[in-house]
């Protein structure tokens, strides 16, 4: 069955970082936003790196990232899938990222996972002309990553936000 990404970016024209996942979690679709399992470590991250507080609510994630000017999306539009697994994606449609892009002057890309970074090289990379940095996925899947070891790698992003 063919699923189709139905929640919008997040982003404002004070963005400077875009974070792009690959495809949104089975959780993620449930919660209708961005990194909705329970341990997935994205939230934790980026709440460490801009020295704030976790949100819980969508609407406190929604302003962390805008606060400190980092757009959230995801490379893939709609896709054939099984579960949550990055690995069984089929069939790629991806985001035309020049919705974002065109509206705000982004410093830095940056990919969570190597499954979102291979699909950002092989569909997005030349039509926008930038490259991406890969960045080591915070999914629960990826247990071989300690919270530290994630920190040390995910902190690069510091360079590039700000809070307003």
């Amino acid at each position: 069955m063919r699923l189709i990404h139905e929640f919008a970016p997040i982003y404002d024209d004070r963005s400077r970082v875009l974070i792009l996942g690959s495809f949104p979690s089975v959780k993620s679709r449930e919660q209708n936003f961005y990194y909705g399992h329970p341990r997935n470590r994205f939230w934790r991250l980026i709440a460490e790196i801009c020295s704030e507080r976790v949100p819980v609510t969508t609407d406190e994630k929604k302003a962390l990232c805008l606060e400190h000017g980092i757009a959230l999306w995801d490379v893939i539009q709609s896709c054939e899938i099984e579960g949550s697994s990055d690995s069984t994606i089929k069939d790629a449609a991806v985001n035309d990222l020049s919705v974002i892009l065109d509206s705000c002057d982004i410093r830095q890309i940056f990919v969570n996972g190597s499954t979102a970074y291979k699909l950002f090289e092989k569909y997005q990379q030349k039509v926008i002309g930038r490259t991406a940095v890969r960045l080591p996925s915070t999914s629960p899947a990826n247990a071989a990553w300690s919270f530290e070891r994630l920190y040390g790698e995910w902190s690069a992003i510091g360079k590039y936000i700000e809070k307003r």
